[in-house]
């Protein structure tokens, strides 16, 4: 039995454009498991982008609840939205999103700052993240200095790096070749079980799907359907 780490109610996010509304959310109820891997799929424009960032805290919903970890996140203000986040989140992008002045070292142990751990401290625990993505040796080289998917290793170890309650990819692997899709798919999905840390990817790319344990397709910012993919059971 696999408790729900976070529950949404009947969310719904409209966007203004000058006079006009466009419903990008709309009455969503969904429970997201503790340890699971659980797939955000539709099409460009489902919604599935907008509706991972509701989950992650990153906007607001127009209406509804979003309960993350016991506590209503729509409720929050923006720091405490900041601090949550920092404190239970990660986050994995299609761009990487890597400071391009930093070594994959320095970036790696950003999250740590933020929560004053100290610098001899923050340097032992992003080598050691470094090393379980396999960068150890490219710990002192700058993203210019990388291939795509050595990035990506970057990123991944910067998400992981806190051991977050839940890591959010966004389109993870829509910038990498096909052998390096299934290397990022593989290492993300292996650190997320390993810590029994709930993963949620958004894609659109069935293949990446097909590493879930539940895939929640979205159509016209709805949820078409839910196939689950083991014998979890929610409570």
């Amino acid at each position: 039995m696999a408790k729900s780490i976070i529950r949404l109610r009947n969310v719904r996010k409209i966007y203004k454009m000058g006079s006009e509304t466009i419903p990008a959310v709309g009455g969503v109820d969904l429970r997201i498991r503790q340890g699971e891997v659980c797939c955000l799929f539709g099409k460009s424009g489902s919604g599935k982008s907008t509706l991972l960032n509701l989950l992650a805290g990153l906007e607001k919903p127009t209406s509804g609840e979003i309960i993350f970890n016991k506590k209503h996140i729509e409720r929050m203000s923006e720091d405490h939205l900041a601090s949550f986040r920092q404190q239970y989140v990660g986050f994995v992008f299609q761009s990487y999103n890597l400071l391009p002045t930093l070594t994959a070292l320095e970036n790696v142990t950003l999250p740590l700052i933020f929560k004053n751990v100290p610098i001899e401290e923050r340097k032992q625990r992003a080598m050691k993240m470094l090393k379980a993505v396999g960068l150890e040796d490219r710990a002192h080289h700058k993203p210019q200095e990388m291939s795509g998917g050595q990035q990506q290793r970057v990123s991944i170890a910067r998400a992981f790096i806190n051991n977050p309650q839940v890591v959010f990819a966004d389109e993870p692997t829509g910038n990498l070749d096909t052998k390096t899709t299934y290397e990022m798919m593989d290492l993300i999905t292996g650190l997320a079980k390993e810590n029994n840390q709930t993963l949620v990817i958004v894609t659109h790319d069935m293949e990446l799907a097909d590493y879930a344990d539940r895939i929640v397709v979205l159509s016209d910012g709805k949820i078409e359907s839910i196939t689950e993919r083991t014998t979890q059971e929610e409570k």
